[in-house]
């Protein structure tokens, strides 16, 4: 298997026909602390990805000769490295084709780089857990990942698929602060139907009651006002 855990010289893959757009990401990427490899066209961006597995990929939907759907869908069966796809397009359904085709995120163009590297950094972080780490332990709270079972005070608590979710995101940013709309766009990136910062609240609230002694003054996720919240790991 690839080794896709977030280093200072983890290799990313872009694949995009915008020479500018290319050297704008590969020069940001590489302040970063990246190592960048760059290609305009499907085919060289597949026998890239071939020759030199990169631990990420970042995917122009359109381009000059294979589908970005298509090459997604030949890199997805031949490797695990996630791979994030860019577009123009902002339909609903762009946005399902190409998660569905195998891609870990999407992005519209045009976008911020700082949120491109948010999400670069988080799909690292996921990996790098399901690699080496399965348990979750601290205090009274342990979570299985490969199973999706959670304790609290040595007793299995039921949460729902969206509250693993929030919780999973939470313990892969120990005591750093997850802005709302970072969090809307983790948790529910692929749908309209969560665009509200009351909805990330009424879940942390839920979550709360499952895994915090004083919901008032939770141990664990802790509301940074102004902003977002903080998982707390002691």
């Amino acid at each position: 298997m690839t080794n896709m855990s977030k280093k200072p010289n983890s290799t990313i893959l872009i694949v995009d026909d915008d020479k500018d757009i290319v050297q704008t990401i590969k020069g940001n990427l590489e302040l970063d602390g990246y190592d960048v490899l760059s290609a305009f066209d499907g085919r060289s961006g597949l026998d890239m990805a071939k020759r030199c597995r990169p631990d990420l990929v970042v995917l122009d939907l359109n381009l000059p000769d294979i589908d970005g759907i298509k090459a997604c869908q030949i890199m997805r069966r031949e490797f695990d490295f996630p791979i994030i796809m860019l577009t123009a397009r902002d339909s609903v359904s762009d946005r399902v084709l190409g998660l569905e085709c195998g891609a870990d995120d999407y992005m519209i163009k045009p976008f911020n780089f700082l949120e491109l590297s948010a999400r670069i950094k988080a799909l690292f972080k996921r990996v790098e857990r399901s690699l080496v780490k399965n348990l979750y332990e601290m205090k009274d709270l342990g979570i299985d990942f490969k199973s999706r079972k959670v304790s609290f005070q040595r007793k299995e608590v039921k949460l729902t698929r969206t509250e693993f979710e929030l919780l999973e995101l939470f313990v892969s940013y120990p005591n750093e602060v997850l802005s709302r709309e970072f969090i809307q766009n983790q948790i529910w990136r692929d749908s309209q139907l969560y665009q509200y910062s009351r909805t990330v609240d009424v879940h942390v609230q839920r979550l709360r009651k499952k895994i915090e002694v004083d919901i008032e003054n939770p141990e664990y996720i802790v509301t940074v006002a102004g902003v977002g919240y903080k998982f707390q790991a002691h």
